[in-house]
């Protein structure tokens, strides 16, 4: 024998455990759609700053070298733009480091070692491919000695970013009758 009224009750019940679950589903929803946001937003953080680490370079065009009387190397000038897919550049955030076979100096471009070469701006920021900024290095900045025919440096150009550009610049062999040299 059914009972109507035991019937309704169980119903009731059933209903409340229902809601009670639909309730528990959409708090636990809502805490996955925020805990995807989130890490959507890091994995936008961390790919851009990846991105800004490769790309953000420096690109080097050309480098010469000033020759002193006594046939040493005691200036070098080198020409950079700033490489393809690249953000702007603030050369005054940019770290150097020479390496020769018995030295390493490192440390940060100030204003006075950069030269605007073709830039719509005269800011020491390079915002266009066209861009063209001279960095000079001597031995008050950047060289610890004179090179000598023959050395080789190696450069490392770091932006603030972190993207670093290297290249090994080589003093011809002969400096004889030479005022300024490719390098």
């Amino acid at each position: 024998m059914f009972n109507d009224t035991d019937r309704g009750q169980v119903g009731i019940g059933t209903l409340i455990v229902f809601i009670a679950m639909v309730l528990v589903a959409a708090i636990a929803a809502g805490v996955l759609i925020n805990t995807a946001g989130l890490l959507q937003t890091q994995a936008e953080a961390t790919g851009e700053e990846s991105s800004q680490q490769v790309s953000d370079r420096l690109q080097i065009q050309s480098a010469t070298g000033n020759v002193t009387g006594d046939e040493t190397v005691d200036e070098v000038n080198i020409t950079v733009t700033k490489a393809p897919g690249a953000d702007d550049i603030q050369l005054e955030n940019v770290t150097y480091e020479f390496v020769t076979s018995d030295l390493v100096n490192s440390g940060v471009l100030q204003s006075g070692q950069i030269s605007n070469i073709t830039s719509a701006t005269n800011d020491n920021v390079i915002t266009d491919r066209s861009d063209r900024y001279k960095l000079t290095f001597d031995t008050d900045n950047g060289l610890d000695a004179e090179l000598q025919g023959g050395e080789s440096v190696s450069v490392t150009l770091t932006t603030a970013p972190g993207a670093s550009t290297v290249t090994e610049l080589r003093v011809p062999d002969s400096l004889v009758d030479r005022s300024a040299v490719s390098l």
